[in-house]
């Protein structure tokens, strides 16, 4: 699962992109700095509530869309191989604990 950061800096990016837009360009329109832009779409750091606001008011977006995660072929490969991993965890888990099971009552008799 990505971290918050992460989505942030993939929609500020995407958003940027879709209105064909530069990092120069956004950082100017927006009134910050090329570097700070940067740092963000790297995800190094989370802006606060205002710079939300306004790199979403440049983008023509609400800044909740900032925090949506975009359905892609990647995530839903993401999604896929937790779900086998979390199925395999628990298909084996199972397993392990009635072989353990089965062992302590052996010893038992």
């Amino acid at each position: 699962m990505e971290d918050i950061k992460e989505i942030l800096a993939a929609n500020i990016k995407e958003n940027r992109r879709k209105k064909g837009l530069t990092q120069e360009k956004l950082a100017e329109m927006a009134n910050i700095s090329l570097n700070y832009l940067a740092i963000l779409e790297l995800a190094r750091k989370f802006p606060s509530g205002e710079m939300l606001e306004r790199l979403a008011e440049v983008l023509e977006i609400e800044p909740h869309e900032f925090f949506l995660v975009n359905s892609t072929p990647q995530n839903e490969l993401e999604k896929l191989r937790q779900e086998i991993k979390d199925d395999i965890n628990n298909a084996f888990g199972e397993r392990l604990e009635k072989a353990i099971t089965d062992v302590i009552q052996r010893c038992k008799v």
